[in-house]
């Protein structure tokens, strides 16, 4: 088994930190998220700590979704969450749950996948401020998903993508 020793070190290797000396993997990631082998192609990561207003979030959030991205796009929400008005932080771990949830159902991940999905829709019955997001059609959209997800279904995330804005549910 491999892990962190006293030194830091992770499989003989010096761990890998960020700028600010924080402990962050460098191994760069698949769309959906998952750790490649050092040296592989992947996928940019989202830069963190982001401040965006809530039209830049969502869009941005909407690109990440449409591209089958919700790992990234969960990392915009969770941004969105941190740096915005506490009153607004239930909507975007609402959505950043929805997001993760894609991620795990894409990922094969079935119980973890409906669990963070029906947890998200849960997060999102009793937010009232939506900037014209269509949170009852985002709501069916993840039960129905989750449904899916535990009779089998195998779930490609940009196909799965909602549609944030407008008309909720799947696109």
């Amino acid at each position: 088994m491999s892990g962190a020793g006293e030194d830091g070190r992770v499989d003989g290797r010096e761990r890998d930190r960020d700028g600010a000396g924080r402990a962050r993997s460098a191994r760069p990631r698949d769309g959906l998220g998952r750790p490649l082998a050092y040296g592989e192609d992947g996928v940019a990561r989202q830069p963190e700590g982001v401040v965006r207003g809530p039209g830049e979030t969502v869009a941005e959030a909407q690109r990440l979704l449409d591209a089958g991205m919700p790992f990234h796009a969960h990392e915009v929400f969770e941004d969105a969450w941190k740096s915005g008005p506490e009153e607004d932080a239930p909507l975007w771990r609402g959505l950043a749950q929805l997001a993760v949830g894609l991620t795990h159902a894409a990922r094969g991940n079935s119980v973890g996948g409906a669990r963070l999905l029906r947890r998200g829709a849960a997060s999102l019955g009793g937010v009232e401020r939506a900037y014209g997001m269509d949170l009852p059609g985002l709501v069916r959209w993840a039960g129905e998903l989750a449904h899916r997800v535990e009779a089998g279904a195998v779930v490609d995330a940009a196909r799965e993508a909602p549609r944030l804005g407008g008309g909720g549910g799947l696109q």
